[in-house]
């Protein structure tokens, strides 16, 4: 018996000696010779070794307490062992990206993995007076190593050096340092609102020196199981 086709050889393995590498646009391999990795929960699809997982929820006492009272977060799990873990969110697109002694802000539901090196918090974005619809989470990511984001569809990188820079949240999926975040809240006018609004109420205003990664494609807004979003606040900094 035999089998005959192209299959195993168009895609065959990817090898290589870094921690994170793309097998195809859609599925990243880590290799955990390097030390344990955080990853989004549930996003594991294969691994060959010894690896094992724990969930940690929105990670750490402080980053649990805020899923906790928000009811909402980022779920992501701890990777830890030795062998080669594959990752994958939804047949998304994968980005892969290398932190030396940096910062950035990625959209909660954009996250994949990211080295267990690197310090990371969970920042609400809210607008002033309301929370962002549908609850909008941002992981905050300082230090050294590997980062593996997920778009819908192929991004655009855009510098907002050259002036105010206005993004749909869900579209928005990360910024780098130097880049300052502010909400706008546009209703339209009274005739826009009488008529049902454009839903484009909340937007995000960028300026400074970076760029922020657009996808040409909405997340859908998700709710908490403790009843979703809930007002007030004024945006605090993502990096303090």
């Amino acid at each position: 018996m035999a089998l005959h086709g192209k299959l195993f050889d168009q895609y065959e393995e990817v090898s290589g000696n870094d921690q994170f590498m793309l097998q195809n646009k859609k599925l990243l391999k880590v290799q955990m010779q390097y030390g344990p990795v955080w990853a989004l929960t549930g996003s594991m699809v294969a691994y060959q070794g010894d690896i094992r997982f724990k969930n940690k929820g929105s990670g750490g006492l402080g980053k649990m307490f805020k899923q906790a009272v928000t009811g909402e977060g980022v779920d992501m799990m701890e990777a830890t062992g030795t062998g080669e873990l594959f990752l994958a969110d939804q047949a998304a697109g994968i980005q892969v990206l290398y932190m030396e002694n940096d910062e950035l802000s990625i959209n909660g539901q954009n996250v994949l993995a990211f080295s267990a090196s690197i310090d990371w918090d969970i920042h609400r974005i809210q607008a002033r007076g309301a929370a962002m619809t549908g609850g909008l989470y941002n992981v905050g990511l300082r230090g050294t190593g590997y980062v593996a984001i997920t778009t819908k569809g192929e991004p655009v990188a855009l510098d907002v050096s050259g002036g105010n820079t206005f993004v749909d949240p869900q579209a928005a999926v990360m910024w780098t340092r130097g880049t300052r975040m502010d909400v706008r809240v546009d209703s339209g006018g009274l005739g826009s609102m009488l008529r049902g609004g454009t839903g484009e109420t909340f937007q995000m205003a960028f300026s400074g020196q970076g760029h922020v990664i657009v996808q040409p494609s909405e997340n859908v807004p998700h709710s908490g199981s403790s009843g979703g979003s809930s007002g007030g606040g004024v945006i605090g900094e993502l990096f303090n």
